[in-house]
């Protein structure tokens, strides 16, 4: 089980994630980012960006469930639900 992480350490790990994965400065990044329109990301982006996101975390994203995390804030809320089971 992964260690409990409070919300704002979250978020500042979905941050570097997305920061590395999409090569964006980290000013760029904020809660209501939308990974295409903002940020710059396509489907493959998105793709790499779940993968990258499973493995920060050690989670499992469902593709199912990755359509609806097109937010920054939005994939911190998913994550968090996520680590509290």
């Amino acid at each position: 089980m992964a260690e409990a992480l409070n919300k704002q350490q979250i978020e500042e790990r979905v941050r570097k994630v997305v920061v590395n994965q999409l090569q964006v400065d980290a000013a760029e990044v904020k809660p209501d980012s939308l990974f295409v329109d903002d940020l710059g990301a396509d489907s493959l982006d998105l793709t790499e960006l779940a993968v990258a996101f499973e493995d920060e975390f050690d989670i499992e994203i469902p593709e199912a469930d990755f359509g609806q995390l097109s937010t920054v804030e939005g994939v911190v809320q998913y994550i968090s639900g996520r680590l509290a089971h």
